[in-house]
C-alpha cells in the first residue's frame, strides 16, 4: 500500500469532514464537541497514516476515532464535574461503519433524513442572522477555513473569525437545541440553506486557495444536497432553480482546466467537453422552476447559464439576452458582485468603455475578480500600462495558485505585446 502524503490526507478531509461532523452532532448533540473531535481525528491521521497506510474505510476511521475522543473527553470532564451524568458519558454510539450509525434517530420526527442536510437546517436557526447561519454551516459542513469563508463574504478574515465565535456562542448561551425543524418550519429556514449549498458549490467550482482550481468533491456534495432538498420540498421553485444553476455551471467543469490543471477561460473552452447530460437535466429543472411562477435570484442566474449552455460558440452567445437577465436579477437581488458580472455582459453589448464606467464605481477592491475584470477591460481599450497595474492588483489578491498563474500569464503576455 502506498504511503499517503499530507495532500492525500487533506483530500480525505475535504471529502469526509462535513459528513463526520454531521454524524457526531446527531449522536452527541454538541456542535463544538463534534467539530473539535473530527479535527483531532484528522490530526491523528496525519501522524499515523503515513506509517500504517490509509485504512480500508477512511471515513469510518475518522468517525470512530473522533467518537472515542468525545467519549474520553466526557469521561474526563465528568470526573471533575458532577453535572455530567454517567448516562451521557456512555451514550451508546456504535462504532463506524455500522448500520445503526446511519439509521434515523427514532426519537426524531424530523422530515430530514440526511445528516448533512439536517446539520444545515440546524445551523440555519432563525435566532441567528442570515450571514451567521451561512458562515457557520460553511465551516461545519463544508470544512471551509475561516479565510475561505471570509472571501465568500468579501470581509477580512479577522471579521469572519469573530462572526463564527459569536454564532457558536449564541448557540451555546441560548441553549439552541440540536433539533431539526418540523416539516412546517422548513420553508422559514430555506433562504439560509440555499445560500449555504450554493456557496459550497462555488468553493468547489473555484477554490479559494490551494493548488487546485476545482474541488470536485464539493461540487458533487452540493449538487447531491440540492437534489435531496428538491425531494424534501418539491414545491419550492428556488430549490429547483438552484439545482438547475449548479448543474448548468458544473457541466463545464471538465473544460475549465487543461490536463495540467491550468485555468481555461470560457471563451477558450472546448465546448465538446461540456457534459450534455448535466445541461439537459439543468434545462429541465429550470423549466420546472419557471412553471411555478415564483421568480427568484437562483432561477435568473440559472437562466443566464442556460444561455451560455445553448451557445455553440462564444461568438454565438446571446449577450443582449444575458444583459436583460442581469438587469432583472439586479432588481430581485441587488449586489456589487452581480453588478460586476453584469458589466462583463455589458462589455459584449455596448463595449468595454461602458463596462469600465460601471466597474470603476463598485466597492470590490478586495476581490481579485474585480481587478482582473478591470484589467481585461483596460486591455481591450488599449490602456496597457493601466491594465498591467490592474493585473498586479488581481495577482496580489488571488489566493488560488492556478488563478494566480493564469493572471501572471495574462499580464506577462500584455507586457510583451
Amino acid at each position: 500500500m502506498p504511503t499517503p502524503d499530507a495532500a492525500a490526507i487533506e483530500l480525505v478531509f475535504r471529502e469526509e469532514y462535513g459528513r463526520a461532523v454531521a454524524i457526531l452532532v446527531r449522536h452527541f448533540r454538541d456542535i463544538d464537541l463534534a467539530e473539535e473531535a473530527v479535527q483531532d481525528a484528522f490530526t491523528a491521521a496525519l501522524t499515523r497514516w503515513p506509517t500504517s497506510g490509509v485504512p480500508p474505510s477512511p471515513a469510518g476511521w475518522i468517525v470512530t476515532t473522533a467518537r472515542h475522543r468525545i467519549i474520553d473527553r466526557l469521561r474526563r470532564e465528568a470526573s471533575r464535574d458532577d453535572r455530567h451524568a454517567q448516562a451521557s458519558l456512555l451514550y451508546s454510539v456504535p462504532s463506524y461503519p455500522s448500520p445503526d450509525l446511519d439509521a434515523p434517530d427514532p426519537s426524531d420526527d424530523s422530515a430530514v433524513a440526511d445528516d448533512r442536510l439536517r446539520l444545515i437546517f440546524t445551523c440555519c436557526h432563525p435566532s441567528l442572522g442570515i450571514a451567521a447561519q451561512v458562515a457557520l454551516t460553511l465551516r461545519l459542513l463544508g470544512g471551509l477555513t475561516t479565510a475561505e469563508i471570509a472571501r465568500a463574504f468579501l470581509v477580512p478574515e479577522a471579521t469572519m473569525a469573530q462572526r463564527l465565535v459569536r454564532a457558536k456562542g449564541k448557540i451555546r448561551d441560548a441553549r439552541i437545541p440540536y433539533r431539526v425543524p418540523r416539516e412546517a418550519e422548513l420553508p422559514d429556514r430555506l433562504r439560509g440553506v440555499l445560500a449555504v449549498i450554493y456557496l459550497i458549490f462555488n468553493e468547489g467550482y473555484t477554490a479559494t486557495s490551494g493548488d487546485r482550481l476545482v474541488r470536485d468533491e464539493l461540487c458533487r456534495e452540493s449538487i447531491q444536497l440540492g437534489r435531496l432538498l428538491r425531494d424534501l420540498l418539491p414545491g419550492e421553485a428556488e430549490i429547483v432553480g438552484l439545482l438547475a444553476l449548479m448543474l448548468l455551471v458544473d457541466s463545464r467543469r471538465a473544460a475549465r482546466t487543461t490536463p495540467e490543471g491550468d485555468l481555461v477561460r470560457l471563451a477558450d473552452q472546448d465546448r465538446s467537453l461540456w457534459n450534455c447530460e448535466l445541461i439537459a437535466e439543468g434545462l429541465v429543472c429550470l423549466g420546472e422552476a419557471f412553471e411555478r411562477q415564483q421568480l427568484g435570484p437562483y432561477q435568473l442566474q440559472a437562466a443566464i447559464q442556460a444561455v451560455h449552455s445553448e451557445a455553440a460558440t462564444m461568438a454565438a452567445t446571446d449577450w443582449p439576452r444575458i444583459l436583460r437577465l442581469y438587469d432583472r436579477l439586479l432588481e430581485v437581488s441587488p449586489s456589487p458582485v452581480i453588478e460586476l458580472n453584469r458589466a462583463i455582459a455589458l462589455a459584449e453589448v455596448e463595449g468595454p468603455a461602458a463596462a469600465l464606467t460601471v466597474v470603476d464605481r463598485l466597492a470590490l477592491e478586495c476581490s481579485h475578480v474585480f481587478h482582473a475584470t478591470r484589467a481585461d477591460l483596460l486591455r481591450r481599450l488599449g490602456r496597457n500600462r493601466d491594465a498591467e497595474k490592474a493585473y498586479d492588483e488581481a495577482i496580489a489578491h488571488a489566493e488560488n495558485a492556478r488563478e494566480r498563474e493564469f493572471l501572471v500569464r495574462r499580464r506577462d503576455a500584455l507586457a510583451a505585446s
